[in-house]
């Protein structure tokens, strides 16, 4: 398949697949009246399990969309903004067009607690809504005290993770621009599971073509709790190699513990310890605080269990988990483009449900993640997973998707041919 066939298509696929038996089900008067759904959390996920819900019922069921920001920031692409070919502006887009398209009612706040038995969410400004069902799309939530220092270090502004796009997306790039040529630059990268798996390495390659064209006296240092890259590793290194030569080192097997924000120190559970101008830590990952707090986080208390064909939690019924805060299914990644396909997912499932009818036996979920090894070359990877009702999962599809051969200019359209697409189908 065409690289452009298989991006147009993918975005596609989830929404095809999902509908399953649902065509012709609003008409048939199924749905319950006044039939509310509460999804908490407005990324890749939760948007698009919003704007599915709505469109897949008819416009029938209420739709409550509880979200603290006025507008979507993405991950993916956030990179480049650090390595300065894009803007904040370019990976924002407002919340408006879900309720003036869709209807969906977007409510700016936090969920301060939920009460699965009596289903209700209270808000952090006091009031409680009913559901009947709830989805929740809460991201990830950055483990700071996994890291020695961390946890005020980065209250200080010191040391950033920048692992959700915003404030801190802004704040790392201010500070390679304010590191003078000849200084370091160091990520450390968690042991996975994580957010996107080549996030960490497309970080560090657009900081050293930053530094190639305005800091050559710089360094780059990847420092990997894993033993070597967990995504496109070939790719990478062999990028790496032939472009960053004597600017870029990759350490695999670093696991940081600590580090000493005011000697600008990282130390580990090994090794001896690292000096850098700008420390760029990621920390371990977990499901995001409301997942914790409500104890849905069943999977080492950090990761939420679900049945994969509805994303219904193992935990509460009627609570639907979805994004980069559950428990994966095999081969899945924690990625945008998946947490878009598990809203659709669980849009249809829900709809289906909620109008008496069965749920899609055979779901199907599409990804594909692309990464920036400098401002316009692109390598991607990319994937088709369909549920297995005999081991209750989701699994690959043989032959499916693919990797990139080398990194090139084409990709780099694609890729943000893509980001527009999907922020479009999620958002608008």
């Amino acid at each position: 398949m065409q690289r452009r066939s298989f991006v147009q298509a993918s975005l596609a696929i989830g929404s095809l697949s999902a509908l399953g038996s649902l065509a012709g089900c609003a008409s048939t008067g199924r749905i319950p009246d006044k039939a509310r759904v509460i999804v908490v959390g407005g990324g890749y996920g939760g948007a698009t399990a919003a704007k599915y819900i709505r469109m897949l019922s008819n416009y029938q069921i209420d739709v409550t969309l509880v979200e603290p920001n006025s507008a979507f920031v993405s991950c993916p692409m956030s990179n480049l903004v650090i390595g300065g070919s894009k803007t904040m502006a370019d990976i924002t887009t407002p919340y408006d067009k879900l309720a003036g398209n869709h209807g969906v009612n977007v409510v700016r706040d936090y969920v301060a607690s939920i009460d699965a038995v009596k289903k209700t969410v209270t808000l952090a400004s006091g009031p409680s809504i009913r559901y009947d069902k709830l989805v929740l799309s809460p991201g990830i939530d950055m483990m700071l005290n996994s890291v020695e220092g961390l946890q005020a270090a980065n209250a200080s502004g010191q040391i950033l993770h920048a692992w959700k796009a915003g404030a801190e997306t802004l704040a790392l790039r201010k500070q390679l621009e304010a590191m003078d040529d000849g200084g370091v630059f160091a990520i450390t990268i968690p042991e996975a599971p994580y957010r996107c798996p080549p996030g960490p390495y497309e970080r560090a390659s657009q900081v050293a073509h930053y530094f190639k064209q305005h800091k050559p006296k710089s360094k780059v240092l990847i420092l990997d709790a894993n033993p070597d890259v967990t995504s496109k590793g070939p790719l990478f290194k062999k990028y790496w190699a032939d472009n960053y030569k004597g600017m870029l080192e990759y350490r695999g097997q670093h696991k940081t513990v600590a580090v000493d924000a005011k000697a600008k120190t990282l130390k580990f559970e090994v090794q001896g310890d690292v000096k850098a101008d700008v420390i760029n830590i990621l920390p371990t990952m977990r499901a995001g605080t409301i997942a914790i707090q409500s104890g849905l986080a069943n999977a080492n208390a950090r990761w939420c269990g679900v049945n994969y064909q509805t994303f219904e939690s193992t935990q509460a019924k009627d609570v639907h988990v979805i994004g980069d805060s559950i428990l994966l299914a095999p081969a899945m990644p924690k990625s945008g483009h998946m947490a878009n396909s598990h809203g659709k997912v669980t849009a249809a499932a829900i709809v289906a449900q909620l109008s008496d009818l069965p749920v899609n036996p055979d779901p199907l979920l599409t990804n594909t993640c692309y990464s920036f090894v400098n401002d316009k070359l692109v390598v991607h990877v990319a994937s088709v997973h369909q549920y297995d009702a005999k081991d209750k999962t989701f699994k690959t599809v043989p032959g499916s998707g693919g990797v990139s051969t080398a990194p090139n200019e084409l990709e780099g359209v694609y890729a943000w041919n893509w980001a527009q697409n999907i922020w479009a189908d999620s958002l608008l």
